[in-house]
């Protein structure tokens, strides 16, 4: 499938077709929520994001903010040819586990030591995920973790067909 055309960005939105390869990673001012069995797992406002070409922001949590119990290792790695080895974590809220739902990158590869701390979650996988009060929209398919909201235009690599993008 060819690169496809990509949407005009209206006022307020950017195109992930002018997102960086190699991703870049920037610091949001930005309120984001994460809820699962019915419990709020964190909130949090330190929060950066990575933008990669053709996909919508992957948003980057400290560990340290997820309530206790949140997070427990799980098993399974990939490799990311930018940010390095990334490791699994179930997510626990409430009574609900969801396995290997999220992940970090516990030593990652240089220009991207900002992230050794933080955690990215699959938005599928989660009762409710919201940047500053927005439900977010999660992106296509089963592997990549981007989150989608109105201050994104696409199309989104994930979606049938754009495995090659």
């Amino acid at each position: 499938m060819p690169r496809p055309r990509p949407e005009i960005p209206g006022p307020g939105q950017e195109s992930v077709w002018d997102y960086p390869r190699p991703p870049r990673i920037e610091r949001v001012d930005a309120s984001v929520t994460i809820r699962l069995g019915g419990q709020l797992i964190v909130e949090t406002r330190d929060v950066v994001r990575v933008l990669e070409t053709s996909h919508p922001p992957v948003y980057y949590l400290p560990i340290a903010d997820f309530v206790t119990g949140a997070l427990a290792d799980a098993d399974g790695s990939s490799f990311c040819e930018f940010k390095g080895t990334a490791r699994y974590l179930d997510v626990r809220g409430g009574v609900e586990v969801r396995s290997a739902s999220a992940w970090n990158y516990p030593h990652p590869s240089p220009g991207f030591e900002s992230l050794r701390d933080r955690v990215a979650v699959y938005a599928q996988q989660m009762d409710e995920c919201t940047v500053d009060g927005e439900v977010v929209t999660p992106q296509p398919g089963d592997f990549y973790g981007g989150w989608i909201t109105r201050a994104v235009v696409g199309p989104f690599k994930g979606s049938p067909g754009s495995r090659n993008w």
